[in-house]
């Protein structure tokens, strides 16, 4: 009876039981979802960057990038300065 109550309970708790089963679903429902999120991010990041490869350059792409990295601003631009 011992011996069916020790394989019984950790059957349950174990290591390998139906709770640690449990957790384990929980724990694979999360990284799908986040490995979801970042699949979805990374084909943005995707599209962006084939918008700058030179065989297919995007000029208004490029003009984003320029006035990004350059820290410029055309004439006609209305430019808002915020306060941290």
């Amino acid at each position: 009876m011992l011996a069916v109550g020790y394989f019984c309970f950790h059957g349950v708790t174990g290591e390998h039981g139906l709770l640690a089963m449990k957790r384990l679903d929980v724990e694979m429902a999360a990284a799908s979802g986040e490995l979801e999120s970042l699949s979805e991010r990374r084909g943005i990041l995707e599209h962006r960057v084939s918008l700058l490869s030179p065989a297919a350059l995007d000029p208004d792409m490029l003009e984003e990038r320029a006035r990004i990295m350059l820290n410029m601003a055309h004439p006609d631009d209305v430019v808002i300065l915020l306060k941290e």
